[in-house]
């Protein structure tokens, strides 16, 4: 399923400083913290902790938010349903990356660990003969 052309331009003015506390109320019901959740928008965009403030104060939109991002190599590996969409099928370049923060919000939420979350690959040890 695709998102509508008026979801899609509904998520790209969607402001991401009026989004933010809903992410970290979310996966502070969970235990997790704000630098978790930091964390994990670090990894999605590239932009540090005090970048993220400054965004969320400059109440930009979630276009103007991707569009100043650095997305990480590694977002292609997000994978899974979030909100009724399979996020690998979605087409529009915004939709897909706030489907992609939405995701890696919900995975922390759930408590998937922070390894899995940031897609890093798995480290093979190697075998003492």
């Amino acid at each position: 399923m695709q998102p509508t052309e008026e979801h899609i331009q509904k998520l790209a003015t969607m402001k991401f400083g009026s989004v933010y506390p809903l992410y970290l109320s979310k996966v502070e019901k969970k235990g997790k913290t704000k630098a978790e959740l930091n964390q994990v928008i670090t990894w999605l965009t590239s932009f540090d902790e005090q970048t993220i403030d400054r965004l969320i104060k400059e109440n930009v939109s979630f276009e103007v938010f991707f569009a100043k991002a650095k997305l990480n190599e590694n977002a292609k590996l997000i994978k899974g349903l979030i909100c009724g969409y399979r996020v690998e099928e979605i087409q529009n370049p915004i939709a897909k990356k706030v489907r992609y923060l939405d995701k890696l919000v919900d995975e922390l939420a759930k408590g998937k660990s922070m390894e899995k979350i940031l897609r890093k690959p798995e480290t093979k040890q190697k075998q003492i003969k």
